[in-house]
């Protein structure tokens, strides 16, 4: 588990997405906000996950896939489809995602280790995994997902 989140104290508060019908969990204090689908400008010989930018109040900002991020498959981006804007370490990325589906606050004991594997790598993109009422959401680390060298294109 990150150090930020075993920083974070007793309480986590989680946004819960949903990416290719799974339900996926990100740390809201990477969110700086949620708005609806725009399209996107392709970027050529950018990474198969990434859309292309999109102008975020003046400011240029890639759009990920997530669901092609994360090895699942790719979107067919609609008007039904939302883009999570999330920033760390000073770069900014929308999340495209298929749904937000609800807030949460967690105690952070209830929070678990991913499993590991011989050939895993370090920078994975699941922090922990929440089981909760029959389900296991998946926490994922919003530093992994963003790679330095896919934003520099921008």
């Amino acid at each position: 588990m990150s150090e930020a989140l075993a920083l974070a104290g007793d309480t986590v508060e989680l946004i819960v997405l949903e990416v290719a019908g799974a339900e996926f969990c990100i740390d809201i204090r990477s969110v700086r906000e949620i708005r609806g689908f725009t399209a996107s400008t392709a970027l050529p010989q950018a990474p198969d996950y990434v859309l292309g930018v999109i102008n975020l109040r003046g400011a240029v900002m890639p759009v990920l896939d997530l669901r092609a991020r994360l090895g699942l498959g790719s979107t067919e981006a609609s008007g039904r489809h939302v883009i999570v804007v999330v920033q760390n370490d000073g770069q900014t990325a929308g999340l495209l995602v298929d749904a937000v589906q609800e807030t949460m606050m967690l105690g952070a004991d209830q929070l678990q280790p991913p499993p590991r594997y011989e050939s895993g790598r370090e920078d994975a993109f699941v922090d922990a995994l929440i089981p909760l009422e029959g389900r296991i959401l998946s926490l994922l680390h919003v530093p992994t997902l963003l790679p330095r060298e896919a934003l520099e294109l921008v």
